[in-house]
């Protein structure tokens, strides 16, 4: 297992993105570069965070793209499965550091679990080929993601050891993915349907139900990801686009998108409180946004200092503090992992003067989505 520091310009960007010298009032995040692994071509992508602000994704290596965790500043690969290609992608962590993503393996593409230094393949459905991903994991240590099964591709539900297929709706293509998993175990994706793709709800209990689309739309929905309260994130075709959803008490509602761009949106994650977060087009292209009951749809670079040259393209989690991660295109240009946290008591803009004398103590350290364009796992 390779283990690399984030680049040391990490440190730097967070700093500069609290410069009182350029925040004016609408600055309320503090940006971090989480950096790439050594060797690679420059690129990492977050896909994931937990309570604790651990964070998971992918990064490019000398080797190829490896599964990673960052935690305390320091960025980890989680390494692969045996005799597969020398690839891994991590998707999702839970609050106690477990984390889900696939690998390649000796066989095919397998779901994997990183827990406690040990990396577990959590094996295929019965009767398809040798493909499987997991692309979320809940606080008792269930894992939520989709494979080839006998009759097609499949969501599924690991529990205990077993992988149980969690089937499709009825009257579709024999389809179905998992994109979130909640600690009451009920889990969310979107599955063939008669008269297209659709979100769907999958309980113990009640099975797979159809959470309906949009109105005007082209019958095409997706959910992605679900809170503790049964609130579910996602996007469907509407009237005009592509546009970000909330799926709350019974009733869809239309985030909305960001002015000037297209009409597209996607929301992605979505926390306790019911924020949620995702990307939209704007008048320059993919620009990630930050859903709130009382705010609306913002765009997350309005939101951070101009002056650190990023430009924020997609957010992918937010947990229970608002801390927010994706990716975007840094000021060197590379696309790069991101973390933002709010501004709270315990992390305030410096002073000038103190500012002043960090940046002399600091001064050595130094994707557009289109409509349909990208699949919400992590791939």
């Amino acid at each position: 297992m390779k283990v690399g520091h984030w680049i040391g310009g990490a440190v730097a960007s967070a700093l500069l993105i609290a410069a009182p010298a350029t925040a004016t009032a609408a600055v309320q995040y503090i940006l971090t570069d989480l950096g790439d692994l050594p060797g690679g071509s420059d690129y990492s992508y977050a896909n994931g965070i937990n309570n604790a602000g651990q964070v998971v994704g992918y990064s490019i290596a000398a080797t190829g793209y490896r599964a990673v965790l960052w935690s305390g500043g320091v960025m980890t690969d989680l390494g692969d499965l045996p005799g597969g290609d020398d690839y891994s992608y991590a998707t999702g962590i839970n609050d106690a550091g477990q984390v889900v993503g696939y690998s390649a393996a000796a066989t095919g593409v397998h779901a994997v679990l990183w827990s406690g230094g040990a990396t577990t393949d959590l094996g295929v459905l019965p009767g398809g080929s040798d493909y499987s991903l997991a692309t979320g994991i809940n606080g008792a240590g269930q894992v939520a993601g989709y494979g080839a099964a006998a009759t097609g591709v499949h969501a599924f539900l690991w529990s205990g050891g077993v992988m149980t297929d969690l089937g499709d709706l009825p009257g579709g293509t024999d389809y179905s993915r998992t994109y979130g998993i909640n600690d009451a175990g009920q889990v969310v994706g979107v599955s063939g349907a008669a008269t297209g793709n659709r979100a769907f709800l999958w309980t113990a209990d009640g099975g797979m139900q159809d959470l309906g689309d949009l109105p005007g739309g082209s019958d095409f929905s997706v959910a992605t990801g679900i809170n503790a309260a049964g609130q579910v994130a996602g996007y469907s075709d509407a009237a005009t686009g592509t546009r970000a959803v909330l799926w709350s008490g019974g009733v869809m509602t239309d985030l909305g998108d960001l002015p000037g761009g297209i009409d597209f949106s996607a929301a992605f994650g979505i926390n306790g409180a019911g924020q949620v977060v995702g990307q939209s087009e704007a008048a320059t292209g993919a620009h990630a946004f930050l859903w709130t009951a009382g705010g609306g749809m913002q765009d997350l670079n309005d939101l951070i200092d101009p002056l650190a040259g990023w430009v924020l393209q997609e957010a992918r989690g937010i947990n229970a503090s608002g801390q927010i991660v994706g990716w975007g295109v840094n000021a060197d240009g590379f696309t790069h992992a991101f973390l933002l946290t709010p501004f709270t008591a315990s992390a305030t803009v410096p002073e000038p003067a103190t500012w002043a004398m960090l940046i002399a103590g600091f001064g050595a350290v130094g994707t557009a989505l289109r409509r349909r364009r990208r699949a919400p796992a992590a791939a």
